[in-house]
């Protein structure tokens, strides 16, 4: 967690671009984010598991031309993202999960 440091899990949706990993903080189109964004704001550094892929990676929030590109891959995968983004005034971030060490 971003106060306590205490490790924390969350099972979402993920593309790929090359070898990162893309996930999205839509929380449904709520108007805060996920706390598990505000987690990674806080502290990038994360442990990722994409089936039996166990690695290291930080987190960056992606803008501009690479937020939309990847936007458009992750609503490739799941069109909901359209609906949630339609519901909110907050731009739904996109995070890129890049391999330490990679």
């Amino acid at each position: 967690g971003a106060k306590s440091g205490a490790s924390r899990k969350a099972a979402l949706i993920c593309g790929f671009d090359g070898d990162r990993a893309v996930i999205v903080a839509s929380r449904g189109g709520a108007p805060e984010h996920p706390q598990w964004y505000r987690n990674l704001v806080a502290q990038p550094r994360v442990h990722v598991q994409v089936k039996a892929d166990r690695y290291e990676a930080v987190a960056r929030t992606v803008e501009g031309e690479e937020r939309t590109r990847l936007w458009e891959l992750m609503t490739g995968i799941w069109p909901n993202y359209d609906e949630y983004a339609a519901r909110t005034t907050r731009v739904i971030p996109v995070v890129v999960l890049e391999r330490v060490g990679a």
